[in-house]
């Protein structure tokens, strides 16, 4: 598949790729963000083999982006609960709520310093997995390691952190 096919591609089935990923994130900015995320990974795939059905390879790789996408969104949610708009809320006053913020920067302060202490590897799969919300087989495939290492590795990273992090949160 060359350029003009890809861009033929995009022509034809990018408003529709926009509703199926709207309907499934809830969020236009988040589905344009994974519509452009879903034609990276299309080009990219597109260089390491042939493609025989390109629509419906994009279609499967938008479900991917998207269940990604929402992941990442959950963690970050959960990561930044102390931070929640209720709890913002109910401050009353503006240094409370300076004080809010300053906490939660220490608390992500702490959780970045946990992060950088594991090992290489094992930090390399929780960023992999946390951040940019890939599986666990895409993440054994990008490191060139077994899933059950890439296992190892995630729950060896969440148990260091949450570790770390126990005095604080």
């Amino acid at each position: 598949m060359d350029a003009a096919a890809i861009d033929a591609l995009h022509r034809s089935e990018d408003a529709r790729l926009q509703r199926f990923l709207l309907k499934r994130l809830g969020d236009a900015s988040d589905a344009a963000d994974a519509a452009q995320e879903t034609y990276l990974r299309l080009v990219r795939a597109l260089g390491r083999t042939e493609i025989e059905h390109p629509r419906i390879f994009l279609f499967f790789v938008a479900r991917n982006v998207a269940i990604n996408l929402g992941r990442r969104r959950r963690f970050e949610k959960d990561l930044f609960r102390s931070l929640s708009d209720d709890a913002l809320g109910e401050l009353s006053d503006g240094q409370a709520r300076t004080e809010a913020q300053v906490i939660a920067r220490q608390q992500l302060k702490l959780v970045a310093a946990a992060i950088d202490e594991l090992p290489p590897r094992c930090r390399e799969a929780f960023l992999l997995s946390s951040f940019d919300g890939l599986s666990n087989g895409e993440i054994a495939a990008r490191m060139g390691v077994s899933r059950n290492m890439v296992e190892k590795h995630l729950m060896k990273a969440l148990l260091h952190t949450r570790r770390r992090c126990s005095d604080f949160f």
